[in-house]
């Protein structure tokens, strides 16, 4: 099911689509929301035309994103209530100080700022250990970091755990889509998923580190490098391009990862 911006779509259908999207029935969004569920049910046949604040109000119960928020607020012949800046722009300028702070901070391990489609925005200098080897079309912007992650002509071939890595990645990604319902990512995992490395399914590790969490482990030289990693999000966003920002960072998961990462930027520092 679609629930993308579609011109003439009445806010009820997009109403009905995301609720139906949720699992949710008329009286469970009905109590989630307190207004009653015959109200609802106009709202969704069109026979009631929903005020903004209860636009809002439901998008908020069914955990819309900003963007498809603004979305059913233009269907429902109201402006949107959550800007979209460019992140050049001035008032995006905290975040991008934090973002760089973030990144150099993170230094000599790897991390990227991406998009909500995946696409790189920045990085710091140690994701060159990640694209040293990646064949040019994978590197022209926009640089999809999922695309280049799995592609054979990206980091596939080095990474040494790449069943395991990929259906982690392919799982993250079809969780995005289904809780978006964006047909971009939908795209991009239909594409991810012929791409070889095996199953889709992630199992269990067999050591100690991957049943806790799934590690990368990654080949540089004659060497095997393992990282675990983490997502950082902005707090309470208002603000679409914001909202849609993540930082991915790896961190050493043993002391020979750490090690070497330290003594390939040594040379930079002195």
């Amino acid at each position: 099911m679609t629930t993308r911006t579609s011109p003439g779509r009445p806010v009820g259908e997009l109403l009905r689509d995301w609720r139906r999207t949720r699992g949710m029935s008329q009286l469970d969004l009905s109590i989630e929301a307190g207004v009653s569920a015959r109200h609802l049910s106009f709202v969704e046949t069109g026979r009631s035309r929903p005020s903004p604040d209860l636009i809002l109000r439901l998008a908020e119960r069914l955990d819309l994103p900003l963007a498809e928020r603004n979305t059913m607020l233009l269907a429902g012949g109201y402006a949107p209530a959550y800007p979209r800046h460019e992140l050049t722009d001035p008032e995006l300028a905290p975040f991008r100080a934090a973002v760089r702070q973030i990144l150099d901070g993170h230094s000599p391990y790897p991390a990227v700022l991406v998009d909500q489609h995946w696409h790189l925005v920045e990085a710091n200098p140690a994701v060159a250990l990640f694209t040293g080897d990646a064949k040019p079309h994978l590197l022209t912007p926009p640089v999809n970091v999922l695309r280049l992650s799995l592609h054979p002509d990206g980091m596939a071939p080095r990474i040494l755990n790449l069943t395991e890595w990929r259906a982690h990645l392919l799982a993250r990604l079809r969780q995005q889509a289904v809780t978006t319902n964006d047909p971009v990512l939908s795209d991009l995992l239909e594409e991810l998923r012929g791409y070889p490395g095996g199953d889709d399914v992630v199992a269990p590790g067999s050591d100690d580190l991957s049943r806790v969490a799934i590690p990368l482990r990654y080949r540089h030289g004659d060497r095997q490098l393992s990282f675990i990693s983490t997502t950082t999000l902005f707090g309470t966003p208002l603000d679409v391009t914001v909202a849609g920002l993540a930082v991915e960072a790896f961190f050493p998961a043993d002391p020979v990862t750490s090690a070497t990462l330290r003594a390939l930027v040594a040379p930079a520092a002195g």
